[in-house]
């Protein structure tokens, strides 16, 4: 993954990546004291566009809000403005985006009274998640031995920097013992979501996914329900066990840097054919129609990046 760029957004102003630096006494860095989100910008008709822009800048506040930033000196807008400019001056059509507001300096102690935020956003060219034929035929995964978060022990509804190493622990196991990604359970033993990614599973035509008690609540989630409605599919939020993903005639994940990808094998057990199922392939096409502008209906989810 190539993460070079000409520029980065800074607290306000565009500055060359080479000096958009911390001090390595910063709190976020530390304790992983920091919110963030991961955007992508398509290729459209009309030029490079962010797919679902203003509802990331949105849960990126939400998010600060959450955690205990609660005055900031930046607003929504601003932080929009800032994630358009950074992909318009880089010169990129389809990259990944970004922002990452964190506890810049004030102390070193363990509460956020008197922290001074920072807020930097980035972007990067995206070349793809993972290989053509995982792509293609569908993940290999594992039920992690990491359990997710406890929603009161870490705020799950924030998209929190330090409730990523539970995914890292997973993720970093999973790839260890073979498999492209892990499925993580909650702390009643329910299945909660991937390590990045929301899922659902397909039966007999039938979509179910996690209810959000103890998930992220994802904005391509969102969009894959919305789009999957659209196209005449009964979509359910309830409780689902390990067993259950077993015996689904599709599995597949979602999210920013994934999309929608099908998981052809969960815990060596071939998961319908053993290949991505066809209702995966249909949401699949029909996500990336919507994100690239080629669903008018879909229109009001992209934000371009032309002045």
């Amino acid at each position: 993954m190539n993460l070079d760029s000409k520029f980065v957004w800074m607290n306000g102003a565009l500055v060359p990546q080479e000096k958009a630096v911390v001090p390595f006494l910063t709190p976020a860095l530390h304790y992983g004291t920091a919110v963030f989100e991961g955007m992508r910008a398509y290729n459209t008709s009309k030029g490079s566009a962010i797919f679902r822009l203003k509802e990331h800048i949105t849960r990126l506040f939400a998010s600060a809000r959450i955690f205990g930033f609660l005055a900031l000196p930046w607003t929504e807008e601003e932080v929009i403005e800032g994630s358009k400019a950074v992909v318009r001056e880089n010169g990129f059509t389809e990259c990944y985006v970004r922002p990452l507001l964190f506890a810049a300096s004030g102390h070193m102690g363990l509460n956020l009274l008197g922290i001074v935020p920072g807020l930097g956003i980035a972007a990067w060219e995206w070349k793809g998640f993972v290989s053509p034929e995982a792509e293609t035929a569908g993940l290999r995964a594992n039920v992690s031995s990491f359990t997710r978060h406890h929603p009161n022990v870490m705020m799950t509804k924030s998209k929190l920097a330090g409730n990523y190493g539970n995914s890292v622990l997973a993720r970093t196991e999973s790839a260890r013992l073979g498999f492209d990604e892990a499925l993580m359970l909650d702390p009643t033993g329910l299945v909660a979501e991937g390590t990045g990614e929301n899922l659902f599973a397909v039966r007999k035509g039938v979509l179910y996914t996690p209810h959000r008690a103890t998930v992220l609540e994802g904005l391509t989630r969102d969009s894959v329900i919305t789009i999957a409605r659209d196209l005449g599919y009964e979509v359910r939020e309830e409780a689902l066990t390990r067993d259950q993903l077993y015996v689904a005639d599709e599995l597949f994940v979602c999210g920013t840097a994934a999309e929608v990808l099908g998981i052809r094998e969960l815990d060596f057990r071939p998961i319908g054919t053993g290949v991505r199922g066809p209702v995966t392939t249909r949401l699949a096409e029909a996500f990336r129609r919507a994100a690239t502008g080629q669903e008018p209906r879909y229109a009001d989810w992209l934000d371009h990046c032309n002045k």
